[in-house]
């Protein structure tokens, strides 16, 4: 699930030809499975503020993604304590959620907080369902999470918040909210990563000397990635990577890769790439190394929980109930991921859109996620919450990078902008 960044406001992102998938160029995800070539270019927003069980279309999902039932009264085993119907007179009657991607792993927090049976709206990419807290405790509203990437024309989920008010939430990278800061600002009210999945990866055999980013830049490997990422921009700027050894041409295919035989790095996801080319890539079979952009410096919170500002206010009061039993379904979700991946298998078949994805890369999702530390406690010990210090860092070092590509950040921006901890339950932890 590649996050390509935009170097003009909220335009739609161009998808390279595909060779072994459908990915689209929001994803480095990639199958052995499908063939073909296509070329997309980005179209408006094809999701709606419809409640998908009202829509023609939809359908009930199996049970097997969910399998946890609703239940009335309070739970505290092991977990927050929740009341039932607790969210009912303090939040919207259904919370719609706009994800950056097909369903997959990295969201499985969400799709922990269905309860049985939602229903699937399979030509929106929408799945509707009771909206469940910890113990299966129904909490009085439904919870509505849209597939991005390609059901929204690869825009990005900012620009979702800003088009369609039936929108409460939707994933924003820090990055991101730093570069819209200025005319479409979010506020992000829980972190869904602590560390971004967002890695460069190579061939282990070829560079076996290689542990870093830094040590590609050092050996001149080439690097391929989506074009626009400042991310990047950062890593050639601070010499990291030599500009001559990049190249903005990465199509979210492992065409190139495959075809080089591992002589040139591309860009990949930690919590994928790595299962899916040792073992779903015919072509390759053969494990990869990575590093991850965080770890050279780009320090960006992946996949937070953001919403426009003026519903800090509008919404407080379903926010303080809210983001706690978000923060607990992350715990839940790395412990036992078992319903909530059913579920996401369960949607990419009804979506069939060209996404694979396999229990395989569900399974080492959760596993990378938890051995990698991509989903952790904060410096404070609390899950969800964001260092601010962190944020400003990264604000500091974004703003001229953005500002190079047309789309300077608000002036003076500052943590307290774009992130906020005000809802945070600091008892919640792994």
């Amino acid at each position: 699930m590649i996050k390509r960044k935009q170097t003009k406001l909220l335009a739609a992102l161009p998808l390279a030809a595909l060779v072994f998938s459908a990915c689209g160029s929001s994803s480095s995800k990639t199958s052995a499975t499908t063939t073909g070539a296509a070329a997309t270019t980005g179209a408006a927003a094809t999701t709606a503020g419809t409640t998908a069980a009202t829509t023609p279309g939809t359908t009930a999902a199996t049970t097997a993604g969910t399998t946890k039932g609703t239940t009335a009264g309070t739970t505290s085993a092991g977990g927050l304590v929740v009341t039932a119907g607790e969210l009912k007179t303090a939040c919207p009657a259904t919370i719609a959620i706009q994800t950056d991607w097909n369903p997959e792993g990295e969201h499985g927090f969400l799709y922990n907080l269905f309860g049985p049976s939602p229903s699937v709206n399979a030509d929106k990419k929408i799945v509707t369902g009771e909206l469940v807290a910890h113990g299966g405790v129904d909490t009085g509203v439904k919870i509505e999470v849209r597939s991005g990437g390609p059901a929204i024309g690869f825009q990005t989920v900012t620009s979702q918040l800003y088009s369609d008010p039936a929108l409460t939430l939707g994933f924003v990278y820090t990055d991101e909210a730093i570069q819209l800061s200025d005319k479409f600002p979010t506020v992000a009210i829980e972190n869904g990563f602590i560390k971004n999945p967002q890695m460069i990866m190579w061939d282990p055999a070829t560079y076996p000397n290689v542990k870093t980013i830094a040590d590609l830049g050092k050996a001149n490997v080439k690097v391929h990635y989506f074009s626009g990422a400042a991310y990047m921009d950062y890593f050639t700027s601070a010499g990291i990577l030599p500009k001559a050894d990049v190249a903005g041409d990465y199509d979210g295919t492992p065409a190139n890769f495959v075809a080089q035989q591992g002589k040139e790095a591309q860009q990949g996801f930690g919590s994928a790439e790595p299962y899916i080319y040792q073992n779903e890539i015919a072509q390759w079979k053969k494990p990869i190394s990575y590093a991850y952009i965080n770890d050279a410096g780009w320090n960006n919170y992946a996949e937070s929980i953001a919403t426009k500002p003026e519903n800090i206010t509008k919404l407080a009061a379903c926010f303080k109930l809210l983001v706690p039993i978000i923060q607990q379904s992350s715990v839940d979700y790395l412990a036992d991921p078992k319903a909530a991946n059913a579920l996401v298998l369960d949607l990419v078949a009804k979506y069939n859109n060209g996404w694979v994805y396999s229990q395989g890369v569900a399974d080492y999702a959760v596993a990378t996620i938890k051995k990698d530390g991509l989903v952790a406690n904060s410096p404070d010990g609390t899950l969800g919450s964001f260092d601010s210090s962190r944020v400003d860092a990264l604000i500091k070092l974004a703003t001229p990078i953005y500002a190079a590509l047309g789309s300077a950040p608000k002036a003076g921006l500052k943590s307290s902008d774009i992130v906020t901890n005000q809802f945070i339950d600091k008892t919640i932890h792994m």
